[in-house]
């Protein structure tokens, strides 16, 4: 019998969380702590909807088609900050424009696979990357990461085989918000241009690194895109997760084939928001500094109060921009205390078995707490919540 390709994945991760919220009455005095998601629950900045509202009622064009690859403008403005920031060039040639990162990923993988290949990505991973892998019929790879929760290239150069098409790294990561160093990347192009295979970095959450200037130097290589390619969200950046705007960042080649792709799927991205993200870009930069550094104090509360829980044997594997995650020291699998977290002590979060293989150990004793909607006290209350189980 025939199976639909949306039948060789699982659900939707935090689709299927929110319905372990069916049926609970938490008390009055323990409010639920939504910390399963990664994605800001507050609206764009003030001065941005006014921005946008002018676009609404004065912008003909944000009501109509607009170019596959996205609006000129902003291709433009990403190429020059990214010029700026990274070092080395960015042509707007460079830029296209998406309906959001997940977008970016498939489309990526699209120009990239056919049935049967094979993409390497290290785990935990993201799991809509693997859901999107499955339904194109490419076989993740799993790697195993290392100390820190950091892959190894050269454990990674073990797993390619001649179906290998790309390795798809995140950093800072999802799920772990560790930041992979700079040397650790450079290695994984290195490698995967050595090999004749691409290397997907995807930097959502570059906007809350703890690190000052670039992450990395990857574009200041004259030939960086025969073998890299960058993703990005403006969702994180500047709240615009309903208005779905992600960005590419490859070859001129890459992107003409990307282009037939979004032109079969959306035709173009959303012009309200393309506009939104080409005002923030550059009118909030001071803004978006300070978001970061409420983000960066949310992270150092993390590991401030992290004590109350390794006091009881948990551990802190990874944390940064809006992830911790952690170990927990229950007998149970965590895919099995994570919906009785809801109902005992009003906790929402992801069991690391979401993020894992099932043939892959590790996961039923992790667990993700996305704690960018949290504030510091929030996360006291979290963690106190989490060390008054007893299970």
């Amino acid at each position: 019998m025939t199976v639909p390709r949306t039948a060789t994945t699982f659900a939707p991760p935090v689709m299927e969380a929110r319905r372990w919220l069916d049926g609970v009455i938490l008390p009055d005095n323990q409010p639920l702590l939504n910390v399963s998601q990664a994605a800001p629950v507050d609206p764009p900045p003030l001065a941005m909807r006014e921005a946008m509202a002018q676009m609404i009622l004065n912008d003909d064009a944000a009501h109509l088609y607009g170019p596959v690859l996205g609006l000129p403008e902003l291709r433009a403005e990403v190429a020059r900050q990214w010029t700026q920031g990274y070092g080395g060039q960015v042509s707007a040639d460079q830029v296209a424009i998406t309906s959001g990162c997940n977008q970016a990923f498939a489309a990526v993988i699209t120009t990239l696979c056919t049935e049967g290949d094979e993409v390497i990505v290290p785990v935990p991973y993201y799991f809509n990357h693997r859901m999107w892998l499955d339904m194109s019929g490419v076989k993740t790879v799993p790697l195993t990461v290392g100390q820190g929760m950091i892959p190894d290239p050269g454990e990674a150069a073990k797993l390619i085989t001649p179906k290998t098409r790309a390795i798809a790294l995140v950093s800072p990561n999802n799920p772990c918000g560790v930041e992979y160093p700079a040397t650790v990347l450079r290695a994984f192009v290195d490698l995967a241009r050595a090999r004749g295979i691409a290397l997907i970095v995807d930097e959502t959450y570059r906007d809350f690194d703890s690190r000052a200037g670039a992450p990395h130097d990857l574009f200041s290589d004259a030939q960086w895109d025969d073998t890299l390619i960058q993703l990005y969200s403006f969702s994180k950046a500047y709240r615009l997760t309903g208005h779905r705007v992600g960005a590419v960042i490859a070859s001129a080649a890459r992107l003409a084939e990307i282009e037939k792709f979004l032109d079969t799927v959306t035709i173009c991205p959303n012009q309200l928001g393309q506009r939104a993200a080409l005002w923030g870009m550059q009118h909030l930069g001071d803004w978006l500094a300070g978001e970061r550094l409420e983000i960066l104090d949310r992270r150092a509360a993390i590991n401030d109060y992290f004590p109350v829980l390794a006091a009881q044997g948990w551990e802190l594997l990874g944390c940064g921009a809006y992830f911790a995650y952690v170990k927990h020291p229950f007998e149970m699998s965590s895919a099995d205390l994570a919906p009785r977290l809801v109902k005992e002590v009003g906790v929402l979060l992801l069991p690391g078995t979401m993020f894992m293989p099932d043939d892959v150990a590790g996961g039923e004793s992790q667990l993700r707490i996305a704690f960018a909607n949290i504030d510091r006290a929030g996360v006291e209350t979290l963690f106190n919540r989490l060390s008054s189980l007893s299970l």
